[in-house]
């Protein structure tokens, strides 16, 4: 029977309500005070619930069942231990799989097991290792502050800033992972996805070699099948001709849905053309330096390190999944879920 880990609201729960009233506070620092609360309860604002109803069936009563039938999944399930059970946690799962709850329980599944399958990706996810520090500082990995026109989280990524010849793969699987992680229990991002802008300036040929072609594969498929983000549109930019053979093996791994919706873009001014530069950096047409969002995405880290420390008490017992060949096809676009009985 499995057993709850430590719950995002045990971690906040002594800190003080800011408030929205304030003649002091900004917009933007009002938009993030309103979704700082909506992250705490999985509760959308009442302006996305109709749209939620339409494209993911969710309403009051289903999004309960639901909820209940996955924690019931869960503390019957003979391998899952422990495992988080709070309504932000699970939503990520219905909403990504639009609440068919096998779907879900199926991803949630395959999710825990890449964590414990993968720990050199997935695990140690701490703001405070001194690795992960230094690239987190360097402004390699960065969700923008700013939604884009479509409500979506955009996460910029700048391949010139991560040093190949100090951190290996793993250091920069451990920090996407981790940014990932912060942003999961986003209910707005769980209903309207992300958005990835990836600027591959100053990538070298070390940049290239650190993942073997076997690693990309896994990597791509864990994304895929196993992690809940809706991915919405993948922009690349200034790839250099010695890496465009890697991005089209990469991106030939994808499904047909996720290929048709990467861009590849010459140059910035031709980004811009489809992304909105005042959400980006002032140094990509912005108005609010990469410096400042990068000091910002530091204290919301530090914020949530209890929350990103406390994932690893999750567990699930990989040898019982054995008997359903899910680690052997974990990776598969299809999955597995095994069902069990709930009453």
């Amino acid at each position: 029977m499995a057993t709850s880990v430590l719950q995002p609201e045990e971690c906040r729960q002594h800190e003080p309500k800011p408030d929205l009233d304030s003649p002091r506070l900004t917009d933007d620092e009002r938009v993030q005070i309103i979704e700082n609360n909506e992250r705490e309860t999985g509760e959308l604002p009442p302006e996305l619930k109709e749209k939620a109803r339409l494209e993911l069936r969710e309403e009051p009563v289903l999004r309960e069942e639901a909820l209940a039938q996955m924690r019931h999944f869960i503390e019957k399930h003979p391998a899952i231990k422990k495992c988080r059970t709070d309504a932000p946690f699970l939503l990520r799962f219905l909403r990504t799989k639009k609440f068919s709850i096998p779907q879900a329980c199926s991803m949630l599944e395959r999710y825990l097991t890449i964590r414990q399958m993968y720990p050199q990706w997935f695990q140690k996810l701490d703001p405070l290792d001194p690795k992960i520090a230094a690239v987190i500082d360097a402004g390699y990995l960065v969700p923008l502050p700013r939604r884009d026109s479509e409500g979506r989280r955009v996460v910029l990524s700048c391949m010139g800033r991560f040093d190949p010849h100090v951190y290996d793969s793993c250091v920069m699987a451990r920090v996407h992972s981790m940014i990932v992680e912060l942003l999961l229990d986003e209910p707005r991002s769980q209903l309207l996805g992300y958005s990835h802008v990836n600027d591959e300036a100053g990538m070298q040929m070390p940049h290239v070699s650190l993942w073997s072609l076997t690693d990309v594969r896994i990597m791509l498929n864990c994304i895929q099948n196993s992690t809940p983000m809706r991915h919405k549109r993948t922009h690349f930019v200034n790839i250099p001709h010695y890496g465009a053979r890697f991005f089209e093996f990469a991106v030939s791994l994808l499904s047909d849905k996720l290929k048709d919706r990467v861009m590849f873009h010459r140059t910035c001014e031709d980004l811009t053309k489809h992304v909105d530069p005042a959400i980006l950096p002032k140094e990509y047409g912005g108005t609010v330096p990469l410096r400042d969002m990068i000091e910002e995405l530091k204290r919301k880290l530090l914020k949530n390190r209890d929350e990103l420390l406390a994932l690893d008490e999750m567990v699930i017992d990989l040898y019982a999944l054995e008997k359903n060949d899910l680690t052997q096809d974990i990776h598969s676009t299809a999955g597995s879920f095994r069902k069990l009985e709930l009453d």
